[in-house]
């Protein structure tokens, strides 16, 4: 007795496709292995904002150096009735400023670290990184008597082993979705109109309050005013985390996302017929 089998060109070329980007995706995965993201979304992610149907925000302010600036902020922080803010402080700053410190502290605002030495933490190694979140951790702990567990990185600056580090350390990476820009000092209304324009629910918007910035404290009262107009409250970085699950964007490998992306096309062409 004669056996016939009538196979589908098309089910046969759509089933070939997937077979082989299997197997490439499973090599890839196998050579990556030490560094896959896109199969693990539990990895560590930095927090650039909180999705929320609430209209609130953080206004945030990074300390590393000057003892002109903080003090005009705080008035115009009191003058406008905010009681929530986040100021991320470097260590050594802090050991130089104690009053400032403690003034912070005093009126209630959420303190985080801003790190100790003041480098991009993706260059150092592991020891190095943990040495410096923990020579921080213990300085912060020591003036303010209470023991951060948020953490701005110098410069902004991580990769995914300082996030998976400062994560071992109990420490959440935060950022920034909106960028005052107050840094470079383009002018109070500048300042002014990137913040207020910029900002959304959930946002964690970024300014400093180091010597370095010379119109924070002349935008501050303004960019208050016009988010209130809008409908905004003003909240600590912790929060507008407890509000919902923070938004989290995770480093991913370029190379294991093109992986997937090569997988879905190869089966999505078999399909179509292209």
């Amino acid at each position: 007795m004669n056996f016939f089998y009538v196979l589908n060109g098309r089910k046969l070329k759509r089933n070939f496709l997937i077979v082989l980007a299997l197997v490439f995706s499973v090599g890839v995965i196998y050579a990556e292995r030490d560094n896959i993201t896109v199969f693990a979304p539990q990895q560590p992610a930095a927090i650039y904002s909180v999705p929320t149907d609430k209209k609130v925000v953080a206004l945030t302010f990074d300390i590393s150096w000057g003892d002109k600036r903080t003090e005009p902020i705080l008035k115009v922080l009191k003058d406008k009735g905010i009681t929530q803010a986040t100021f991320f402080l470097s260590s050594p700053w802090s050991q130089s400023h104690p009053d400032i410190v403690k003034d912070i502290v005093n009126d209630g605002f959420e303190i985080g670290s801003h790190g100790h030495k003041h480098d991009n933490y993706s260059k150092l190694s592991d020891e190095e990184i943990r040495t410096q979140i923990t020579t921080a951790h213990t300085i912060l702990s020591d003036l303010t008597g209470k023991q951060p567990n948020l953490i701005r990185l110098p410069n902004g600056d991580f990769d995914k082993r300082v996030l998976r580090i400062a994560e071992e350390l109990n420490y959440k990476v935060i950022q920034w979705d909106t960028d005052s820009l107050d840094w470079m000092n383009i002018g109070t209304d500048k300042i002014i109109n990137r913040v207020v324009s910029r900002a959304h629910n959930g946002d964690i918007i970024l300014m400093h309050a180091s010597d370095s910035v010379k119109q924070t404290h002349e935008a501050l009262p303004v960019i208050i005013d016009q988010l209130r107009a809008k409908g905004y409250e003003f909240v600590s970085v912790s929060e507008l985390i407890n509000q919902t699950e923070s938004e989290g964007r995770a480093v991913q490998d370029k190379t294991t996302s093109l992986t997937m992306l090569g997988l879905e096309d190869a089966v999505s062409a078999a399909d179509t017929g292209y």
